[in-house]
């Protein structure tokens, strides 16, 4: 029983300790759990703490991005307006300027008008003195001298008519002076500006081309058999072939730079392949014309890319690059005409004309002289017709076919042309002369001179720069000299064609001579 109760008792015991134990664990493991689950909600924090300031740092970094951005458009924008704003200041600047040299201008005319009426006064005066001074001389006359009024009267009328020629002419002398200065310094700026802004170089085409041969060897085989080859070159390509003793050299004669070009190619080619007989000569020669055609385009296209002209036909381009091969008294045509259409498009710029088209007729105007032989026709004509037949503007066509004054001139182009085309052919370095030429212009110039009555001898010096001529006393008095000097210089500017400006000096010297014996 004892024993009954004791192991009722233990597990009694047992029981309750198991649960005691059991409930300790229990309260272990609610403990932990509360730890970790605080321990977790922690570290969520921490990492929402950090994820918010995370996404906080990108937001400003995009608000910074955002905001540099938007000051610099901000500065773009203040730049442009500061742009805009200068560019404004310049145009008033300008406008201001204008304004002023209009203003400047009107005083100008102002003054002259005032300087006409004041002359005009002082003629009126002059005449009225006259004519008392006529009655007065017709009054003496009739008292002292006895002379009819008839006589007088003539009398009279020549001493006035002398005094009003010479009072005439010292006033036309004045006009015709001031008018002359202010003409040249216009002209002389635009023509200035124009030769400044165009530094084209300028070059003798020669009549010879020389080809290097890799060794002289070359030369027997040039040659060939009898001289079968060099002969067969020479017909075919109508150029001379000079083999002399000069070593590797090889040098091509003639006087058409196209046809001497054509048999340069050829030869090199010849001397590059190495097979050089007849048949072969002649096939290489008419593959080299056949591929000029292409060269000449290329020629004419950079030439119209360099002065910027458009629009022009293939068979137009194709003669405009003819003219690298062909001279005018030493002068490359191509360079020429390239030249004068940038001298035309700058004196247009200057006039308030169009440029583009004063440059088309520039580099037109000598398009004649790309024709192999024109005999029935001049260039001029010639290239009118060329520049009609591909409906070229009717400006660039008068300007080809009036630009040496063989037809009237019928745009202010053609007068813009023809200047272009006296400064460029006449400035110094230009153009050869021959000494033909020069004696003809001074003889020329001289001649002119002799052809108005009184003069006694004439004399072109300073290179034909200044004309100088000795009048008879008897035949030319003062103010007919200056007549006579005003006539020569008008007749030599109507006969010749000069790039300078020639000085007309009428001179009249009267000596006494007597003998004391």
């Amino acid at each position: 029983m004892m024993l009954i109760i004791g192991l009722i008792l233990g597990l009694l015991i047992g029981v309750a300790g198991l649960y005691f134990y059991l409930k300790a664990t229990h309260n272990k493991t609610l403990l932990a759990a509360e730890d970790q689950a605080k321990r977790i909600l922690r570290e969520a924090k921490k990492e929402a703490e950090t994820l918010k300031k995370e996404k906080l740092l990108e937001a400003e970094e995009a608000a910074y991005d955002i905001k540099q951005k938007a000051e610099a458009q901000a500065e773009a924008k203040l730049a442009e307006i500061a742009e805009y704003s200068r560019q404004l200041d310049s145009k008033e600047l300008e406008i201001d300027q204008k304004l002023q040299e209009l203003e400047n201008r009107r005083k100008e005319l102002a003054m002259e008008q005032e300087e006409l009426e004041r002359r005009s006064l002082y003629i009126d005066e002059k005449t009225e003195e006259l004519n008392r001074l006529i009655q007065e001389e017709v009054e003496k006359l009739e008292e002292i001298a006895g002379l009819t009024r008839e006589e007088a009267k003539q009398q009279l009328i020549r001493e006035v008519e002398t005094e009003a020629r010479e009072e005439g002419e010292k006033l036309a002398q004045n006009i015709i002076e001031k008018a002359r200065t202010e003409a040249q310094r216009k002209a002389r700026e635009i023509v200035v500006q124009a030769i400044e802004q165009v530094a084209a170089q300028q070059s003798v085409e020669s009549t010879i081309s020389i080809i290097h041969l890799p060794n002289d060897d070359m030369k027997g085989r040039i040659i060939g058999r009898e001289g079968r080859n060099i002969r067969s070159f020479e017909m075919v390509t109508g150029v001379d072939v000079i083999i002399d003793d000069t070593p590797e050299i090889v040098v091509l004669s003639s006087f058409n730079s196209y046809r001497r070009e054509i048999a340069r190619r050829a030869m090199e080619k010849l001397v590059a392949d190495g097979r050089i007989h007849p048949a072969r000569i002649e096939e290489v020669v008419q593959k080299t014309e056949e591929e000029m055609a292409d060269v000449l385009k290329e020629i004419g296209e950079q030439a119209l890319l360099d002065v910027g002209v458009h629009g022009v036909h293939p068979e137009l381009v194709e003669m405009l690059g003819k003219l690298k091969y062909r001279t005018a008294y030493g002068q490359n045509v191509l360079n020429h005409s390239i030249e004068v259409a940038y001298l035309s498009g700058i004196i247009a710029t200057e006039l308030g004309l169009e440029p583009h088209l004063a440059k088309r007729a520039g580099l037109f105007h000598d398009i004649g002289k790309a024709v192999e032989h024109y005999t029935e026709v001049d260039h001029a004509q010639l290239g009118a017709d060329i520049l009609q037949k591909y409906n070229e503007p009717e400006a660039v066509v008068n300007a080809a076919l009036a630009h040496h004054d063989e037809s009237q001139a019928t745009t202010p182009y053609t007068f813009i042309v023809s200047a272009a085309d006296i400064i460029s052919g006449q400035r110094p370095g230009a153009r050869r002369e021959t000494l033909q030429n020069f004696l003809k212009r001074m003889r020329t110039l001289e001649e002119i001179a002799f052809e108005f009555e009184g003069v006694a001898k004439a004399y072109a010096i300073q290179a034909g720069r200044e004309v100088r001529v000795m009048v008879e006393t008897d035949k030319v008095d003062d103010a007919q000299a200056r007549t006579l000097a005003r006539e020569i210089a008008r007749r030599i500017q109507e006969k010749l064609e000069f790039p300078w400006e020639i000085r007309v000096s009428v001179i009249r010297e009267y000596r006494a001579y007597d003998f004391a014996t």
